[in-house]
């Protein structure tokens, strides 16, 4: 196995890189490495060879120097509220596209998922700090300002207002008792099919103008009262209210295994008991709903949305009754197994990236053009899809054995094996466990060295 080249020399402090051309930025990086024109050729082999689409992606970001390639996959078979999606899922980890379609072929058969939402309402704050009697500042807010907010800010609505969006509600919350001094108006968002952040800051940035401008004019309060210091104007990627469900339920004796391995009854008593932990134990919690996330993700990357405010938000939830649990719960009632997760997802379909980037447009596309609630409920599925899966294994056949018999492949790669080499050892493993150091000991018995340091002589 080749060894990557190494940094000939430690990068040093640049002043006005990002004026650089690209050519420029890609010439000083590869500067500093060992092999310059490897290390260029590794970055020019991502580039597009359509020169506008190239340039469309290289001013997504600020200091572009080449593309990053993500596997773009698909899971066919999700049967969700009647109708059938083949679902995008852009992601690198090798067995997650594998075990959300392995879920979703398995409850085709069961009735399919179904999704519910449950509200689409977003949040933003205006953070202040004031010096002075709240009281006063309460029934001035609520006697003068706030209709005042909603007038001047009309014309920023106006848009949003048209499609059936706008300001739901706005209100002064008093936080003096965290920290001194410091108070919020909070603003409640329809933002309809957009993500809305840029509508939402917008209007926070005009209700502190309003609202400043108003306190300084107004007799009511004394010099000291109108030193009113606005801190920041900012949405939160916290969203609570912009919630949805997804839910599958089945008669138990459905879920005995075809290859009779267990029953019906083991089945349902280890999956329940292992949900059960996951509510009760944090460490267990917390890898329970990374698999959750590796199916809401790969759809959120896919769809041009914004991944990391959707893991901040799906862990901040998990955390709301003051310790982490798990995101999805289980019941057995009357013989119906049913298993759900609710979830906050802030997604749009307008806006962004989605009309720009050449795969969120297929990816949109792929789902039938879904509208934001429509996009949310799919999202979930898959993250329910995939947490049905991961639990399934664990407490059947094991984690390992479907996730390394993927990870096989990724092993080969790293291996440099032939096509000849990689026949032979897929077919062995077809009967065996998968681990790293059998992969290794085949691969060298089969090349016929000792070990893999003879390969790098």
């Amino acid at each position: 196995m080749k060894k990557t080249n190494p940094l000939a020399k430690p990068m040093e402090a640049i002043s006005g890189f990002s004026k650089l051309s690209k050519e420029g930025k890609v010439e000083w990086i590869c500067s500093h490495f060992e092999n310059p024109e490897a290390a260029y050729q590794t970055l020019s082999t991502y580039w597009n060879e359509d020169a506008a689409l190239q340039k469309l992606h290289d001013e997504f970001i600020e200091n572009t120097i080449t593309n990053y390639y993500l596997p773009f996959g698909v899971a066919p078979n999700f049967l969700i509220d009647g109708k059938m999606y083949t679902v995008p899922m852009a992601i690198e980890e090798s067995s997650v596209v594998a075990a959300a379609a392995k879920a979703a072929n398995f409850w085709l058969s069961r009735g399919g998922f179904k999704t519910h939402i449950i509200s689409t309402t977003k949040i933003g704050h205006v953070h202040f700090a004031y010096w002075g009697d709240y009281e006063k500042l309460l029934n001035f807010f609520n006697s003068h300002i706030k209709e005042l907010l909603y007038k001047e800010s009309e014309e920023l609505t106006k848009n949003m207002r048209n499609r059936g969006g706008g300001i739901k509600s706005i209100q002064l919350i008093n936080k003096n008792y965290e920290e001194p001094n410091y108070y919020q108006i909070m603003a409640t968002f329809e933002t309809c099919d957009s993500m809305g952040a840029n509508f939402i800051n917008s209007c926070l940035e005009q209700f502190s103008r309003t609202f400043r401008r108003e306190i300084e004019n107004s007799d009511l309060f004394s010099e000291r009262e109108k030193e009113l210091q606005v801190i920041m104007c900012i949405l939160s990627n916290y969203t609570p209210e912009c919630l949805v469900r997804a839910e599958v339920s089945c008669p138990v004796e459905m879920l005995e295994d075809e290859k009779k391995e267990y029953t019906w009854q083991e089945f349902v008593d280890k999956f329940e008991k292992a949900v059960h932990i996951a509510r009760i134990e944090p460490y267990r919690a917390t890898t329970h709903n990374k698999g959750v996330m590796n199916g809401i993700d790969s759809v959120v990357i896919a769809t041009g949305n914004d991944f990391r405010a959707v893991e901040a938000c799906a862990h901040t939830y998990a955390s709301r009754g003051g310790q982490y649990r798990s995101l999805t719960d289980v019941k057995v009632e009357n013989g119906v197994f049913s298993f759900w997760l609710d979830i906050p997802l802030s997604l749009g379909t307008v806006g962004g990236i989605t009309s720009l980037h050449p795969m969120v447009k297929f990816a949109i596309n792929l789902l039938d053009n879904p509208n934001a609630e429509r996009l949310m409920g799919i999202t979930a599925v898959v993250g329910l899809a995939q947490n049905f899966s991961a639990l399934r294994s664990l407490v059947t056949s094991g984690i390992q054995k479907g996730h390394m018999k993927m990870h096989l492949l990724n092993i080969l790669n790293q291996l440099e094996a032939t096509d000849e080499e990689r026949k032979v050892i897929v077919k062995y493993f077809e009967t065996d466990t998968v681990s790293h150091s059998k992969v290794v000991e085949l691969f060298c018995e089969i090349r016929g060295i000792k070990s893999l340091e003879e390969l790098k002589k």
